[in-house]
């Protein structure tokens, strides 16, 4: 049984391009591992779009296309009070200025674990994949209003079996409105992965590219590239 039951995901841009080093100096060194105390957060990743990565997108709607950088935040129960912690550390560490005024989240809001699978070459179970070391992961972001409860625009069991895949984890939003956060009602599945991020890119486009596009509206699709501690110089 997976402990793990929401995602919470931020979609964030850096509005002032000299901030890059000064924003993830900040997330990775003070405001991430502020999270970890709190009740119920088990784990939390970050990746980049690099201009490398950006340019190989294989969808960039308007809502994620300045996105600079993904964050996921895995929660386990109670998670209600869990995201209340959350959003009152945010408050407090914004009041004694400890949050980066230089950010913008594009999307961001507490998603639940829908499906998640781990290639069988990794040995490992699903619910161990995100634990996993990874080089970078392949993010689809679909709009799901209109969907069948059932339904989605992606074969998240094509894209397991793509070379680089380590696993799937899915995540749902099911309404417009959660907290004080607003995901809307969308799916984002991610895919793990062990190789280059741009080295496999193509053959997951290429299941994306062969969705379903009656079941839901793909939005974002592309690689992003895991975040290595002090090695921030992407965008210099």
């Amino acid at each position: 049984m997976n402990k793990v039951k929401v995602g919470f995901f931020s979609f964030t841009e850096i509005t002032d391009p000299s901030e890059h080093h000064s924003y993830n100096e900040w997330h990775q060194l003070d405001h991430m591992p502020e999270q970890y105390p709190l009740l119920g957060m088990a784990f939390g990743q970050r990746w980049v779009s690099t201009p490398a990565c950006r340019a190989a997108r294989a969808v960039d709607g308007d809502l994620l296309d300045a996105v600079h950088y993904v964050t996921l935040y895995l929660m386990t129960e109670p998670i209600e009070e869990t995201l209340e912690q959350f959003q009152a550390l945010g408050g407090q560490l914004r009041a004694v200025g400890r949050f980066h005024q230089h950010r913008r989240a594009l999307l961001s809001g507490p998603f639940d674990v829908e499906t998640v699978a781990a290639a069988p070459r990794v040995l490992i179970s699903a619910e161990a994949v995100p634990y996993r070391p990874n080089r970078g992961a392949y993010i689809v972001v679909e709009e799901r209003a209109h969907e069948p409860a059932d339904a989605g625009s992606v074969d998240r069991d094509a894209l397991l079996g793509c070379p680089g895949v380590a696993g799937v984890w899915s995540f749902v939003s099911e309404t417009q409105r959660r907290g004080a956060w607003h995901p809307g009602q969308r799916r984002v599945t991610v895919c793990f992965l062990d190789a280059e991020p741009l080295d496999v890119s193509a053959s997951l486009d290429e299941v994306v590219g062969h969705g379903r596009p009656h079941a839901g509206a793909v939005i974002h699709a592309g690689p992003i590239e895991t975040v290595t501690p002090w090695r921030w110089d992407w965008f210099d």
